[in-house]
């Protein structure tokens, strides 16, 4: 079991940045890859970035391509989502989740064990 806990949302300008943090307690962290959803009402949660358990492959979505970047600190139980050039199509709630099997897509939402609560990101035009 772990519990994943999201922050570092907020509005912000067209063109600027944020960094969502994920922060994971219970189990060994470093056990999990770890992955960034977002989704908008209306829409299926849609897959942003994800990372392996030891930090050192990731995926992203080609509409983030060049603008996010995802990382994570295992001595600190955090997975991080620095996003830059946001635009407003970027507005969604945000979650993180922790996917056990390194073998399944990283991409789709129903391989993932657990998801935090989600946080808010809102680019104004």
């Amino acid at each position: 079991q772990v519990q994943l806990v999201e922050s570092g949302g907020g509005l912000v300008q067209a063109g600027g940045s944020l960094r969502l943090s994920c922060a994971a307690s219970g189990r060994a962290f470093s056990s999990y890859a770890m992955g960034w959803f977002r989704q908008v009402p209306g829409k299926e949660r849609e897959f942003v970035e994800a990372i392996t358990r030891s930090g050192d492959t990731t995926y992203y979505a080609d509409s983030v391509k060049g603008r996010f970047t995802i990382s994570r600190d295992n001595a600190k139980n955090t997975v991080y989502l620095q996003m830059n050039s946001l635009k407003p199509e970027d507005t969604a709630v945000y979650y993180c989740a922790a996917k056990i099997s390194s073998s399944s897509d990283y991409a789709i939402p129903k391989n993932y064990n657990y998801w935090g609560q989600g946080t808010q990101v809102t680019v104004s035009s």
